[in-house]
Parts: C-alpha cells; structure tokens; sequence
C-alpha cells in the first residue's frame, strides 16, 4: 500500500533525510514473536530424492519399469564392440586363408544379424526408458507446481512484502523447469550411460586388463582439462553476464522514460554509458575464447595420442600372442564407449544439482504454515455483523522494515453504519489502518475487534468476505468486464446463483459505481475484456469497476484507500457520487490526500507520524483551527470572489447539487465516450496520418521480408572489420574437418598392420601409431585457432550489433514507443537475446558448418577413391546417419524448450495472482484461482504426455540406426572381399570413412544454434537499424537558432495519436503565449492537455495547423536545437541509477560543462540543496533503479533541478506535483514557482490551487480552447472553470 513506500520521512522539511533514523524501537520478546512469525521462513536443505515426494505408488511403478530398460539399454550399447572386434577376426582369417568361404560367409552373416537383433532391442528399450520418465516427470511436475500455488496464496502478505512477486513469477515459470528437468528423461539416461560405462569397462577388463589400464590413462589428463575449463569459464561468463545486466538496466531505464530522454536530449549520453558495459562484457567474453580454444584443443590432442599409444602397445600385445588384432579394436572401443558414457553423465548430473537448488525453495514455501493462514478452517464465524470496528492501543511495526515504528498507541472506534475518514500526510499511517483491519498483518500490541470480537479469534476468510476494499490503484484481472465484477461475489451468498440473477447484481453494482452507462457505449459491452492490469481502460473507469466490483456483494464494511487520487475533478465527482451512494448503511473507512472528497464523513480522523493528533467533524476541526485547518489551508483555493460572494454563493451552492444530482446520460465524461467514436468519412487528419504511416512504411522494410542471403550479406557488412579474423578462421574450420578422413586412412592401416607377422607388424603398426601423433598435433593448433577466431569475432560482432541497436531505438520518435509491439520488454530483449541469437548467422556456426561439410566431402572423396562400390551403398545410409544425429541433439534440447513454451500461458495467471496479492486476499480469490490455474495446466500437460510417447520414437530411432547401417556394411563388405575386389586396408578404410564421418557429421549439429532463431534475430534487427523516424535527432537539417523569447503560439492544431489514428485529440487548439508568461492548462482528462506539451517538444509531427515559438514554425528548427532551449518536469519524475549530481548533469545541453557552484545554485532554486548536503555522501548518492531511494518530493525537486541547469527558456511543467502529498506539495510548489521566474512556463495541473497566481489559463475542452483569462477572469465568466474550482473546493458546506 501506498504507505510502505512513502514511509520514508515525507512530511520533510527542507533538511531532513528522507530514510528514517532507525527510531531505536525496542520491542519485548512478545512483540518479537509477533513480528517474527509473519516474515520466518524455515530454511531446510533438500536432498534430490525430495523432488518425488509427491509421487504415487502408480507413478513409482512406471518409473521402476523405465529404470529397468534404461540399464538394459545402456548394457547392450557395449555389447556391439565385441561383434566388432570378431569381425575385425573373420575378415584377418580369411586374408590369411585361415578360413574357408562358407566358414567365412556363415560366421559374417550370423552376427549381422545379431547386430540387428541387438537394433531391435535397444530401440523398444530406450523408447519405454524414456517415455515412462517424461510421462512421470510431467505429473510430478504438475502435482509441484499446483501445491507451489496453493501455498503462495496461502502466504500472509508481510510474505510478499520480504520475497516480491518477481520472485514467486521466476520460480513458478523457470524453478519448476528446471525441477522437471532434473525429474524426467535425464534421470532414466543417466542410469543408462551409468549401465553403458560399468558395461563398457567389465568387458574391456575381461578382454585385455593390460591394455585397458594403458587406455584408461588418458582419463585424469581430461578431467583436469575440463575442470579447469569449468572453473574458468564459469568466473569470465558470470562477469560477463554482470556486465550485460548493468547494461540491460540502463537500457531498461532508458527506454521507459523514453520521453525525459528525448526531451533532453541525451540519447548519446546513455548510449556512451551503455557502450561502457559492454565493453567490459567484451573482454571477459575474448578472454573466455582464448581458454575454450585452448581446452578444446588439448583435449582433442589427448584422445588422438592416446590413439596412438593404445594401437602401438596392442601391436605388442599381438606380438607376444596375448591378443589377436580382433580384441585389441574390441577394448579399444570399449573404453572409449565407457568414457563418452561418464562424459554424458557429467552433463546430467548438473541437471540433478540445479532440480534439487530449484526445488530446495519451492520447497520452503510449500512446507511454510504463516501466522495468518488463509486456508485454515479455525475461528469463529458469526451470522450477523453489526460493523463496529475498535482498534485498542495499537502498536505496529511492518515486519519488511522493523526499525520503522509505524502506528504509536493508536485507538479508534469506529459506530457501526458510519464513514470515517482518516487524513495526513503520506507515512502517518492511514494505509496501515485498512491493512490492519483485512488482517493483512497483526499488530505488535494491542488488538483489533469486530463487533467486541478480536479479530484474532475469528476465521480469517469469513472476515475478509464482511469487508470490501477499494484501493489507491484499482487492480483489475485479464477478463471480462463482468468477469472483475463478479470477482467481488466470491464467498458471499450469492456467490452460486443462477447466471442471469448474478447478471442483474452486477449491472446493479455498475449503475451504483456510475460505470453502467460507459460499459453499454463499449463494443462488447459486459463482455469487454479489460487486458492485464485493466491497461484497456482509462483510470476513472478502472476505478469504477473496482467500486462495483467492491459493492456487489452489498458488504457490511467498505474500505476506501485514497480510492479518488487517480482521477481528475470531472471523473472524480462521477466516482465519488458513486462512493457516497455506496457507503449509505455500512461502515465506511475512507483515507483521502484531497480533503474536498470527505467533508461529509461523520468522524474525521486526523493522523501524524502514527499517532492521532485529533478527530470530529469537518466543521468541528475548522473551528478547532489545528492540524486539520492547516491541511484545508493548504489545499484551499483563494476564491476572491470579494463582492458577491455571500449573496451567490448559496444559490451556486444549490446549482451545483442540481447539476451533480442530474447528471444524465449525456453528461458521461469524454473519456467513456472516445472508445466508441467511429469515423465514417476520413478528416483530414486521418487522410494525414495514413500518408505518414505509408511514407515510413515505404522506406522501412518489415522482418519478412529479408531473404536468408541479403541478411547474411548486411550481417557480413557489419562484421567486416573482422574480415580477416574470420578468414582465418575459416581455414582452420576447414583443417579440423579434413582430419577425420585420415583418420580412416591410418585406422584402416593399423589394421592391416596387425595382419602381418613378425618385424613387419612390429615396424607397420610403430609407424602408423606415429601417424596419430601428427593429426592430434594438427588437430590442436586447427581447433585452436578455429575458436578463438570465431570467440573473438563473435564476441565483437554482439558489441557491435547491441550498442548499434540500442542506438538506433533511442534515435527513433515517441509515436514507436507507443505502438504495443515496442513495449521496454520487447525491446530491452531485443536487446539482450537478438545480438546473441545472430551470433547463429555469423563466426561459430558458419565455422562449425565449415568442417561439418568439409568433413563429409572428404570422407567422400576418400571412401570413392579407395573402394566405390561399399562407398555407394553406405552413401545411401548417410542422410539416416547424419538426420538421426541432428535429430537426438534437437530431442535433447526439444523436450525442454516443448515444455517452457506449453506452460507459460499458465504462468501468467500465477503470475497476476502474486503480483496483486492484496486484491486476491480481500477479494478471498485463492482458491478461484488455483482452480483457473489447475484447468490451465491440462492443456500443456497434454502436451507434455505427447511429447512423452512421440518424440521418443524417433530419440529411440537415432539410438538404433548405427548398428543397421554396421550390419548392412559388414554383409555387404564380405561378399566384395571374398571376390577379392577388397583387402582389410580397403574395406576398413571405406568403413571408417563413411560410417564414422557422418556419425560425427550427426554430432556437430550440437553446435549449430538454431538458425531459424538467428534468421527473426537478425531481421529484427536489420529493420530497426534500417528504420528512419519521421523525426529524426540523427537528421543535421533545419534551422539552428542562438536563443528564443519564447513566444509559443499554437495555430489551429489538429492531432491524432498515431496508433489510435480514429480518435481526434486536438480538434483546433489555438493558444498563444507571450514571453515571460506563465500559462496553465486545465481542463478533464483526455481533452488534449499533455498532447499539447508533447507536440512543443516535437515527440509528434502535428496533423493539421502549426506551432511556433517566436514566429518560426517548429518543424523549421533542427529538433535538437528546439529541444535545447526546452526543459520538462513530468508528472513521475524519471531519474537514472547513478548519483545525484549526475543525474542533475544530464540536464545540461550538449557540450556544456556546469561546474559544482552551478549545481548547488539550482539545487537551491530547486529547493533541495541543504536536503543534500545533509546526505552522508551529499552529491554523490546513488539514487537507486528510477530514483527508489528518495521520496516523492525528493525526487521531483531534483528533476526541477536538472531542468534548470540547462537555463532553458522554455519550461513546461506536466502535473508536476499531483503525486505528493500536501506538505511536500507545498515545498516543491514553492521550488516551482521560483523556477518560473523569466522564462515562459507552460504548467498542466489537476489541483487548481497550484496554478491560481498564473498569467493566464487556458481551460480545454474537447480539444480545442473553452476559456482563457486570469483566475480571477474566469471566475467572474462563472462556466466551465468556476465549477471545477467549485467541486474542488474544501470550504465549509457542512
């Protein structure tokens, strides 16, 4: 609620320090205990067995099943060494005439077949292994994530207050993926490649222990590597990382006050600051490179020499007739099968280690029982409430921020059936109150009754179903307009009447809000879905949902939390007519800033820093002349309507009652109207609008229409300053792949080496072991150099990309921001993603494409060149081989993606739910929502079960097809040899060409991001690179002028906005504005007050008519230079995360140098430097994201500050204090019209009394000028002006 951000000091006078001094509470061990309970969690380590807790005995049996044949699968894979090595016997036999055909042609056919048995078999093995798990995993998952669910609505909200919705959104979206993750098909092929290396090392060590402990010594020298690899790899992508998100940040910060940005100009300023980030991401990402090209070729050097080695010392083996040349290939690929299965593993194995982080905390909430437990079924429930609310000596503390004594002893009583108001200044407490009485939180001492009953011992949700809240910022849910209001039936009687009854109560309520009549003018009427967060609708319709939705169920007690501030006079006379008629015959608590709206309340509660300074009527506290007094005073408006003041005023009186009690159909606000206005014939307007949309459209192409070859050619231009890194790069690229073909070469002559005898063996088999020597010396180097080309190249093409991009978004005009596809999260992730996504169409992937085809064309030529015939016939296999490759790396990372994709609708509604907690609690909407929730998840689960037994057909496929492709390979290559076209060297060489190259050919597609992926990515961001604006701050053209009047002039100005190109804004304005002056505009919301300053600031190109500022049309003057001589302060002020003084610098004009005495000067003009200088780091403290250190008046005198430090002469001032409250009002209002002194001010405000003093006020309506004058003028004309100032007006009508 309001209160816990606006707790810090805000009724500050000029040198307080807005943090509160920790008022040194000290609370007793009671107390503690209260205070304690709402916030603790209980920390416990989880092991990764408790990510099955929610299995049953039907979920245990499947996945026993699954474990089952993911060993028999992962034992079998071994197996097929052995048949290789007999073949490898046959074949040498048969040479040596050692056996006859038939023998020969019977022993080849028997164990093809058994290949293909074997086929079989793992196939229907890893298909159940996998199915079972993924069909598991998905109803583990789903069972976590609904009980996650209930348990966050069940949390008190001091929970939300320490953990933030963003928290409880990440770990139901990514927590719970990361849990299925680690429950699903990793864990069954983790048993596999365990089955496969225990498997793998049983019969290498029965074949040859010798020979397997000399392989087995490669096995430390990778671990080192790679462990290294990880620990250092890890450190420079963290920093990395670190370096991005500050970048991201500033993006992010840029981007949403877009308008501050341009307005002053400093879009070169932020994308220096966000160059700086990503600079230092670079060299993290450079240094990164070198370590992987290292590692990788080590690595790859360490496997070829441990080829050499083994081979060398089989041949001995051989030799001294311990081995034939059969079982020297047999333990050889044994182990090197076992090694690949523990490398697998370890990949998995982090899978587990991130599940069982992930679930240590969904955890925590699903076992956490809070203090003030929704879903307990305790305490008492009565039949009738009479309303008498009692808080007895209250004492309270918000457990988020114990140092921070909130409510000091207070006690209040509150007669059923009467309105109380409770008023002060923001941090007095009032929030606290409503908080209280919902049982948001327990006080520390002291008690709250409800009809003489503690509400302690009453049932928590039959309380909050006596009780309805209307808060500050009305929280609508993304459905139908009925669908919010019927939100307010839940829990009541009539929660399960008949549809067209529970209809008639809804349309009752509206007409009570005043929001039926609106409701009828929309399109789809009840049926109007409002959008997240209700962003369809303006704030006084919002505002009046809520109401509806609030008195719906007819409730005994109404809470109103400033429920009014939002609007402006018209729509808040609307609303509060609807609140007055809606608080008749209940309780009724209402907290206002703008005393006008509780002049009539029965008791008026009047709060200071927690404690009540004094209570009565309106009429009582005015004569009392005390705190209450002086807050009228501050708002009051001087209404010098000297000579017929008393004799009117009554009958004025009486007119406006008429005028309020009357309202009729035709009198609804124009905001309800603007949605429904069609036009029929195009105005000129219109006719503009679509020519400009057309002009932009011509020169800006849309991301469809890239061809993959123009993209490649503009990315290629972008990287071209690192031509020759890449050539480079390619070279190596293709080195890398022409080593595996001579790999075959030497594999196939090693083999007919150990056909030999004697010394020839024993030369041969030394000679070719050197051979592999020399490919792992050249594999090194070819590796090396290969990534770190591509790193480096990559790693700045991504610098380059990101800071053109983030370039080219602040060059473009307001009217891009306000298109919905450009939203800061679109771009801020177009931002971050798209720059690494292109990565995909340039260096790496290009690299690793390279060798993948250089590897397959010279495995090719090889296989055709040594034997044609065997190269045809496994030529016909390699599209399976390579496909069914490709195919299990996507399977692999498919599951996850299917999955992330299918559940995130769901997320959205746990994500509304957390993130507007408190409406959800008052509305009691818990269970509704786990119910919405729960239907949402069948579809994905659906989903999940398909993916489950479908997409592991063809994982299970990819896992079978090599030992088709050796059966039909070795069949075939027999009969070629005993026709004696083939010898060993021959056969083996083809073999090892053909069928090893694809299969690693299969393998490389691991490393090929998704292309499709980098194809949108790039388009993307082709066209907004290529995108010019309509008006363009890049463009050196027009006028440069030295220094303006500031004589602005408005000429008959039509405007539209460009994305609502049907809705007319400003339909004819004319204003002109003198030199020195300071103008106001007022007038209702949405009748062109905000448009107008927007279009002096040129954010928008007008659409008909001209402004100009001394005589020269604006769209003359360079748009830089115009902006020079302009300084803004918006109604949020936005500040950046750096310090003070640098966010009071980046007001200046370019070029300009302030020093620190012109700092302070307008840091006193703006009244705020003695507020400053008393922080312990004056000028250097960081603000925090947006400014969240200061208070609100803090933060918008420092913005009145950065305006002034560029001496502009211009300066506007849009509703630049509507958001304070009185006192704080009051100082920067004092700050304000000191700033105004000599320089044109164009001032937009709600709150009249704020610009009464001005030269003249322009009242708009219907956008175009209604009346101008003095106040004093306008008074006198007694129209649209005098009843604004009326129904603002505090003084006495009681």
């Amino acid at each position: 609620m309001a209160e816990n951000i606006n707790d810090f000091g805000s009724s500050e006078g000029s040198t307080v320090i807005p943090i509160e001094e920790p008022s040194g509470i000290i609370l007793d061990p009671e107390e503690e205990k209260v205070l304690n309970a709402q916030i603790k969690v209980d920390e416990r380590k989880q092991s990764y067995f408790t990510l099955y807790r929610f299995a049953t005995k039907f979920d245990w049996m499947i996945m026993f099943i699954g474990l089952l044949f993911s060993a028999g699968a992962g034992a079998a894979m071994p197996v097929t060494t052995i048949i290789f090595g007999k073949m490898i016997d046959f074949f040498t036999q048969f040479q040596l005439h050692m056996m006859s055909n038939d023998e020969f042609q019977e022993q080849i056919n028997y164990f093809a077949l058994i290949f293909v048995y074997l086929a079989i078999s793992i196939f229907f093995a890893t298909y159940l292994s996998i199915s079972t798990w993924v069909y598991s995993g998905e109803r583990l998952t789903r069972q976590i994530r609904e009980h996650y669910l209930r348990a966050i609505l069940r949390q008190n909200i001091a929970y939300f207050d320490k953990y933030g919705a963003g928290e409880i959104t990440t770990r139901i979206t990514s927590d719970t993926h990361l849990i299925q993750d680690g429950i699903s098909e990793k864990a069954s092929l983790s048993l596999q490649y365990i089955a496969q290396f225990i498997s793998a090392f049983i019969i290498a060590f029965t074949t040859s222990w010798k020979m397997t402990l000399v392989i087995c010594s490669f096995i430390p020298y990778i671990i080192i590597i790679s462990g290294i690899q990880n620990k250092f790899a890890a450190i420079f992508t963290k920093r990395g990382l670190d370096s991005y998100s500050r970048a991201g940040i500033i993006a992010e910060e840029a981007i949403s006050t877009i308008r501050t940005a341009v307005a002053f100009g400093s879009q070169k300023k932020l994308s220096n600051l966000y160059d700086t980030y990503l600079i230092e991401a670079r060299k993290e990402g450079h240094k990164k490179a070198v370590l992987i090209g290292f590692a990788l070729g080590l690595t790859l050097f360490g496997i070829y020499a441990t080829y050499s080695l083994a081979f060398w010392f089989g041949s001995t083996l051989i030799i001294s007739h311990e081995l034939t040349s059969g079982q020297v290939v047999n333990v050889f690929f044994s182990v090197i099968i076992g090694a690949f299965a523990l490398a697998n593993l370890s990949t998995d194995l982090q899978a587990f280690s991130f599940a069982t982080g992930a679930g240590s905390k969904i955890f925590e909430a699903i076992d956490r029982v809070p203090s003030i437990d929704v879903a307990s079924d305790a305490g008492a429930k009565f039949e009738n409430v009479e309303g008498r609310i009692q808080l007895k000596n209250i004492n309270f503390v918000y457990p988020a921020r114990p140092e921070v004594k909130i409510l000091n002893g207070v006690s209040l009583d509150i007669e059923a059936g009467t309105t109380v108001a409770l008023v002060g200044s923001s941090g007095s407490g009032k929030s606290t109150i409503v908080s209280l009485v919902l049982r948001f939180y327990d006080p520390v001492s002291g008690e709250v009754l409800l009809d003489g009953h503690n509400i302690k011992s009453l049932n928590l949700t039959w309380l909050r179903r006596q009780i309805s809240l209307v808060g500050q910022e009305p929280v609508l849910f993304n459905t139908t307009i009925a669908g919010n209001v019927a939100h307010g039936l839940i829990g009541s009687v009539y929660e399960h009447l008949h549809d067209d009854k529970k209809r008639e109560m809804i349309e009752d309520a509206c007409k009570m809000a005043n929001a039926h009549d609106f409701i009828m003018n929309l399109p789809d009427k009840y049926e109007t879905m409002v959008g997240e967060r209700g962003f369809l609708l303006s704030g006084g319709q919002k505002q009046r949902i809520a109401i509806a939705r609030a008195i719906v169920k007819d409730p005994k007690i109404l809470l109103l939390d400033e429920a009014t501030s939002a609007l402006d006079t018209r729509s808040e006379g609307i609303v509060q007519d609807a609140l007055d008629k809606a608080s008749k015959g209940r309780t009724t608590i209402v907290i206002a800033h703008r005393l006008s709206t509780i002049r009539n309340a029965t008791k008026i509660v009047v709060m200071n820093k927690g404690v009540i300074v004094e209570m009565g009527t309106h009429k009582e506290l005015m004569d009392k002349k005390g705190p209450y007094f002086n807050l009228v005073e501050a708002q009051q408006i001087n209404q010098a309507l000297s000579t017929e003041k008393n004799s009117e005023s009554q009958e004025d009186e009486d007119a406006l009652f008429n005028i309020k009690n009357n309202k009729n159909k035709n009198d609804i606000p124009e905001e309800d109207n603007q949605i429904t206005r069609v036009i029929t014939n195009k105005s000129v307007s219109s006719a503009f609008l679509s020519k400009q949309k057309a002009d932009i459209e011509k020169g800006m192409k849309h991301e469809e229409d890239y061809t993959t070859w123009e993209l490649l050619k503009k990315i290629a231009y972008i990287n071209k300053p690192e031509f020759f890194m890449l050539l480079v790069g390619l070279l190596a690229a293709i080195v890398s792949g022409g080593v595996y073909p001579v790999f075959a070469i030497i594999f196939s002559s090693i083999i007919q080496a150990f056909s030999e005898q004697g010394d020839d063996l024993r030369h041969e088999a030394t000679f070719w072991s050197l051979m592999f020597l020399v490919i792992a010396g050249a594999n090194f180097f070819s590796n090396m150099i290969q990534q770190i080309c591509f790193g480096f190249s990559g790693e700045r093409l991504t610098k380059r990309i990101r800071s053109m991009t983030f370039a080219s978004i602040l060059r473009q005009d307001i009217a891009f921001f306000d298109e919905e596809e450009h939203s800061v999260g679109t771009l801020t992730g177009q931002l971050s993603l798209d720059a690494t996504h292109v990565n995909g169409l340039a260096g790496a992937t290009l690299g690793s494409v390279l060798q993948v085809v250089a590897t397959i064309i010279a495995c090719v030529i090889v296989g055709l060149v040594t034997g044609w015939k065997l190269t045809l016939v496994c030529l016909c296999a390699i599209p399976l081989l390579v496909g069914s490759g490709a195919l299990r790396m996507k399977m692999q990372n498919g599951f996850q993606q299917k999955t992330k994709k299918a559940y995130e609708h769901s997320a959205q509604i746990a994500c509304e739910g957390a993130a507007n907690i408190r409406t959800v609690a008052a509305l009691t909407r818990e269970e509704d929502l786990w119910n919405i929730y729960h239907n949402l998840l069948n579809e994905p689960m659906r989903q999940g079960f398909n993916n489950a037994f479908l997409s592991s057909t063809t994982f299970a496929f990819a896992q079978t097809v090599n030992f088709l492709i050796n059966a039909l390979a070795f069949w075939y290559g027999s009969r070629l040899f005993m026709d004696n076209e083939y010898d060993l060297k021959k056969m083996f060489t083809v073999f090892m060409a053909i069928v090893f190259g694809s299969m690693s050919a299969g393998r490389v597609f691991a490393f090929v991001p998704d292309m499709a992926k980098a194809k949108s990515a790039s388009a993307t961001i082709i066209s907004l690179l290529e995108r010019v604006p309509l008006i363009d701050t890049w463009r050196q053209n027009g006028q440069k002028v030295e220094r303006v009047e500031g004589h602005i002039k408005f000429n008959d100005v039509h405007f539209r906005y460009p994305t609502r190109p049907k809705i007319p804004v400003l339909r004819g304005l004319n204003l002109d504005v003198k030199p020195g002056q300071f103008a106001a505009l007022v007038g209702p919301s949405g009748c062109g007050k905000s448009t107008s300053i927007g279009l002096l600031e040129r954010f928008y190109q007008v659409t008909g008519g001209s402004v100009t500022i001394d005589g020269m049309n604006i769209t003359t003057i360079n748009v830089n230079n115009l902006r020079e001589h302009i300084a803004l302060v918006s109604q949020e002020p936005s500040l950046y995360d750096m310090t003070i003084k640098e966010n009071i610098l980046f007001g200046c004009r370019p070029g300009e140098n302030p020093s620190q005495d012109d700092i302070e000067r307008v840091c006193r003009e703006a009244n705020i430097h003695e507020f400053i200088v008393g922080l312990p780091n004056g000028y250097e403290t960081r603000v925090g994201g947006k400014g969240t250190q200061l208070s609100g008046g803090q933060k918008q005198r420092i913005a009145i500050a950065r305006a002034l430090i560029r001496n502009p002469k211009i300066l506007l001032l849009d509703e630049a204090t509507s958001a304070l409250d009185s006192e704080s009002e009051k100082i920067v209002q004092r700050a304000l019209d000191a700033a105004a002194r000599g320089r044109t001010t164009l001032a937009i405000a709600h709150r009249l009394s704020t610009i009464q003093h001005a030269d003249v006020i322009f009242v708009l309506k219907d956008g175009k000028v209604h009346e101008q004058g003095t106040h004093q003028e306008l008074l006198n004309l007694k129209g649209t002006y005098y009843m604004m100032v009326q129904e603002q007006h505090l003084g006495e009508s009681n």
